[in-house]
């Protein structure tokens, strides 16, 4: 199996949205992904965590703030992109205005 990493992107604005959802709404989003994590089953190896604000780091050790639009990340595990897409399909995370979905495949580190 191989392993792919699965980025959520949105812009600011929709995460200023979800910053304003009632209780009721924030409970009926995390019920949906719930209901897709029991969709996607052992394909996820990590179901993941929401990403706030990044720093960039550059080699002489200078900062920046990040213009990243991931938002969150998941691990999960098929035998190729086309099935891992697949489980996308209806994600919740396409509620989100502006949203989109990043798989990446993990490649072997030569050598090891």
């Amino acid at each position: 199996m191989k392993k792919f990493l699965v980025l959520y992107n949105a812009p600011a604005s929709a995460m200023e949205q979800m910053s304003k959802m009632t209780p009721e709404q924030s409970k009926a989003g995390m019920d949906a992904w719930m209901a897709w994590s029991k969709r996607a089953g052992k394909a996820i190896v990590d179901l993941g965590l929401p990403l706030g604000n990044g720093t960039r780091i550059a080699k002489g050790g200078g900062t920046s703030a990040t213009t990243c639009e991931a938002r969150g990340y998941s691990i999960l595990q098929g035998e190729s992109a086309q099935e891992v897409q697949k489980l996308m399909q209806g994600h919740p995370h396409f509620e989100m205005q502006g949203a989109s979905i990043d798989v990446i495949e993990g490649l072997p580190i030569p050598g090891m």
